[in-house]
């Protein structure tokens, strides 16, 4: 697991630098609602899969799968925002 935390640290680190114009505060809510977002993917790709868009769509459950992994990575570096040293242990806490 030390490996997933090195990787959501380094990336956290270059998404602050990419903010450093935002206060603290604003960048932890845009990266919650990042969370939100991707799981909105895996829902409309999930509709998708099973035809109930309007848009005509075609997915895969491997792109439902694609932006499940997209809504936990943002969901971990959301944690490491909130709490850059304690997340790991907040993580292991509750998992």
């Amino acid at each position: 697991m030390d490996t997933l935390w090195d990787n959501i640290e380094k990336l956290s680190a270059v998404c602050r630098a990419a903010g450093t114009h935002l206060p603290d505060e604003e960048l932890k809510s845009l990266q919650v609602g990042k969370v939100a977002e991707e799981a909105g993917e895996a829902m409309h790709a999930l509709h998708g899969l099973k035809g109930l868009t309007t848009c005509g769509d075609d997915h895969a459950w491997s792109e439902v799968q694609n932006d499940l992994v997209g809504a936990v990575i943002a969901a971990l570096l959301a944690l490491h925002y909130i709490d850059p040293t304690g997340a790991r242990a907040t993580f292991d806490e509750m998992a």
